[in-house]
């Protein structure tokens, strides 16, 4: 497990993640109580996945809108849950329904909307997009 007691580190380097579970119970963990604000973005530009058929790298970004209810996502814990995909493969629109889904289990927001935009390969872009409302 990352850090002790299921945490990760306050400072230094990220350790990798051992499994994209791991990963999406560290997102619940790290999270924080949320401030009074009415929506969150935060948009990842350097996503990584693979491509279940061929196992070839899937280069493309994330993007995240909440609006949060009793906790927030933390950053650095976004990036490790993210970073958790680099050795999964999923197709694009998979991987936006995945993330809402665990977003929800990680903070319980209000709603949630995720946007997953693949580069382009072979002459086609994907964006795919998953909402939840929760409320």
């Amino acid at each position: 497990m990352a850090g002790q007691e299921g945490r990760l580190p306050a400072s230094g380097p990220l350790p990798r993640p051992e499994s994209l579970e791991q990963a999406r119970e560290l997102l619940k963990a790290e999270s924080f109580p949320a401030p009074d604000v009415q929506v969150v973005t935060l948009d990842a530009t350097e996503f990584t996945s693979l491509c279940p058929r061929t196992g070839q790298p899937d280069f493309g970004e994330v993007s995240i809108e909440y609006v949060p209810d009793e906790r927030c996502l933390e950053s650095k814990a976004l990036k490790f849950y993210l970073w958790a995909y680099r050795n999964e493969g999923a197709f694009c629109e998979t991987l936006a329904a995945r993330i809402a889904d665990d977003i929800v289990y990680a903070i319980a927001p209000k709603a949630v909307r995720v946007e997953v935009h693949q580069n382009i390969r072979g002459g086609i872009r994907i964006v795919a997009v998953a909402g939840r409302p929760t409320e």
